[in-house]
């Protein structure tokens, strides 16, 4: 296993250690951010996730969430943004949400760390972008990870 796989897991294991069930991706973001990840970019309906890192990159293949051909649901920003407060609220699951996200016509999702935005992009262009309040990564910024 390589040090970037090594350092993301253990990112991934001490957030879910600590996230609360509510509002937890700034824990998330938080570890990933202090193990030297700089973006997450995750594919949809696919399910896959690229994450950059300081180490190198990874990529984590999930259970794609269609098979076969089909068609791609039209980009709706008010879809989408009801879906992010249920999940900020934590009232579904990560996949609930990726699936909710897909519906809303998101085809990728790419999350800045160094930026701390994350922009939901649809197959004809279109961008929602949502910067983060992430203020333990702010306070950290000048003592940097690891």
């Amino acid at each position: 296993m390589s040090k970037a796989i090594e350092n993301l897991e253990a990112a991934q294991r001490q957030a879910m250690a600590i996230r609360p069930k509510v509002g937890g991706f700034p824990y998330l973001a938080e570890a990933l951010w202090r193990a030297g990840v700089t973006r997450n970019v995750w594919s949809l309906p696919a399910c896959q996730s690229l994450y950059l890192t300081e180490e190198g990159p990874v990529v984590t293949q999930g259970a794609p969430l269609v098979s076969g051909t089909v068609d791609v649901p039209e980009f709706n920003r008010e879809g989408l943004i009801k879906a992010l407060r249920v999940d900020q609220a934590g009232e579904n699951t990560f996949l609930e949400f990726l699936a909710a996200s897909w519906r809303a016509g998101v085809v990728r999702c790419d999350v800045d760390f160094e930026a701390r935005t994350v922009t939901y992009y649809g197959c004809n262009g279109e961008e929602y972008t949502e910067r983060s309040t992430w203020k333990l990564i702010q306070r950290l910024k000048s003592g940097r990870r690891k």
